[in-house]
């Protein structure tokens, strides 16, 4: 295990002389004149980083919008149960364990990453993709660290000709529009506080908090890249409970509940509401804490200043299955949402309050559920006197594969890309912090720094990345 200390000396090793505000040259490759050629065609040449579990419902996703030639298929576990399902849907395609690998020796044959991979590695195959004039389609949450957040946010936006779009899908759906829509009309306004609830049962609920050290190694599956699976991480032994989705249990590969979920259910408040990066971010309740693994419950509260012209605002954040969040009078059903896709967990669902949120404002109150799900007005009798003021809200032109796809061709812009998601999975990176720590961190949205905490500043960068993958993170 590392102490504080050690950290803190690793940390100061590894980010002496960085400055996130400029990313080295060595990232600037924009894309050749044949690929936006084929970029322009009626379908998008796309590579697969991750095809197994997520990946494999993002590459059938993917596959029903007619508009993808899949040239390559990436895993480092290429062999596993789980990918056999996609090797066989395009026995032609060339296949590679390593993402490097394939960006080196294929780069020329595609236009587009699309990456369901582990939270750890998103930084280093999205700076590598980018970096090779590719667009990017990466999974939620977009990073693991606050800095990764800020270093790629900048190489996005250096690369304007390349389609950024994070993976939470119903920021194409009816909820985006709605929000939107309800917002630009004066429905919602006013917004003072949000309870955000994930309440279902979680993979390390089954953990022991009594925890002094990771677990012992496992046999590696045959032929698994394992080196290539930690990426820029430290070294950890093989274990079955970091494969196969359980990583997101861990603080080392993971961003936990909040970064799984949060991003389904706080992305159109975070967005249209100009919340941008809070304050004070204070973990209120913890049960299970420990230093390797996320809580079995959490309440974290997030709090944002004023802004254009809009009140200050709290968000409270509740997940675990003994830790609901208070419901106000005339909440009613809470919403499903039918859009969310199946986990690899089993039927773990809490069915007493479906993950979603509370919007309170002045003069109203909304609930709504997560993904695509839209909000309604409580109580009822409120919701009906509303009706006759409610603005239309547009269809969308395109869910979110389809949206990714069109930008990629210049004839759509993406709704999710990684400049707006970015600040968003900043605020994610703050909550986790909070977590880690189970304590209140006082934080400057201009300097973007904490006030009150050294340890939880070096948190905002982590550990230093392995040796040969340091490039991902230079700066000059």
């Amino acid at each position: 295990m590392t102490t504080r200390r050690q950290f803190l000396k690793q940390v100061g090793a590894a980010t002496a002389g960085l400055a996130v505000s400029n990313v080295s040259n060595a990232f600037a490759h924009p894309m050749t004149a044949k690929e936006w050629q084929s970029a322009k065609s009626d379908k998008v040449k796309v590579a697969y980083i991750g095809i197994g579990n997520r990946g494999l419902q993002d590459i059938q996703a993917f596959e029903k919008t007619g508009m993808v030639d899949v040239v390559a298929l990436c895993d480092v576990d290429l062999d596993g149960q789980q990918c056999q399902k996609a090797l066989s849907m395009y026995p032609n395609a060339l296949r590679f364990r390593d993402f490097r690998d394939m960006l080196e020796k294929s780069a020329d044959k595609f236009d587009a990453v699309i990456a369901a991979v582990p939270d750890h590695i998103h930084f280093p195959i999205a700076m590598a993709a980018l970096a090779h004039g590719k667009h990017v389609y990466l999974e939620k949450p977009m990073v693991r660290t606050f800095q990764e957040a800020e270093i790629l946010m900048d190489m996005a936006r250096r690369h304007p000709k390349l389609a950024t779009q994070v993976g939470n899908q119903g920021h194409s759906e009816a909820n985006y529009f709605q929000f939107k829509a309800w917002k630009e009309a004066g429905i919602i306004k006013d917004v003072t506080a949000v309870t955000a609830h994930m309440n279902d049962a979680r993979r390390w609920h089954n953990f022991s908090a009594d925890i002094h050290k990771f677990p012992d190694a496992d046999p590696l599956p045959k032929d698994m890249d394992w080196n290539t699976w930690l990426g820029a991480c430290q070294w950890h032994d093989y274990s079955e409970k970091f494969h196969q989705g359980n990583w997101r249990c861990w603080y080392d590969f993971g961003m936990g509940a909040l970064g799984d979920w949060g991003a389904h259910i706080l992305d159109t408040i975070h967005e249209f509401l100009d919340l941008g990066l809070p304050y004070e971010v204070t973990m209120k309740y913890a049960n299970g804490h420990n230093d390797f693994f996320y809580p079995y419950s959490s309440t974290i509260l997030f709090r944002f200043a004023a802004r254009k012209g809009m009140p200050p605002c709290d968000i409270t954040w509740y997940d675990g299955i003994d830790n609901l969040p208070p419901l106000p009078k005339g909440y009613g059903q809470s919403i499903g949402t039918s859009d969310i896709p199946k986990t690899n967990q089993g039927n773990t669902a809490n069915n007493t309050l479906h993950p979603g949120k509370i919007i309170y404002s002045k003069n109203l109150t909304f609930k709504g559920g997560s993904h695509s799900s839209t909000l309604r007005i409580i109580p009822d009798e409120k919701a009906e006197e509303m009706k006759n003021k409610l603005p239309e809200v547009p269809k969308s032109p395109s869910n979110h594969f389809k949206n990714f796809l069109l930008a990629c061709q210049g004839k759509e812009k993406t709704r999710s890309p990684f400049e707006v998601n970015g600040v968003l999975s900043q605020v994610f990176c703050l909550g986790v912090i909070a977590q880690r720590l189970n304590t209140q961190l006082l934080f400057d949205p201009k300097t973007k720094r904490f006030t009150n905490n050294d340890f939880a500043n070096a948190l905002l960068v982590g550990l230093p990345p392995r040796k040969g993958w340091e490039d991902y993170y230079k700066l000059k």
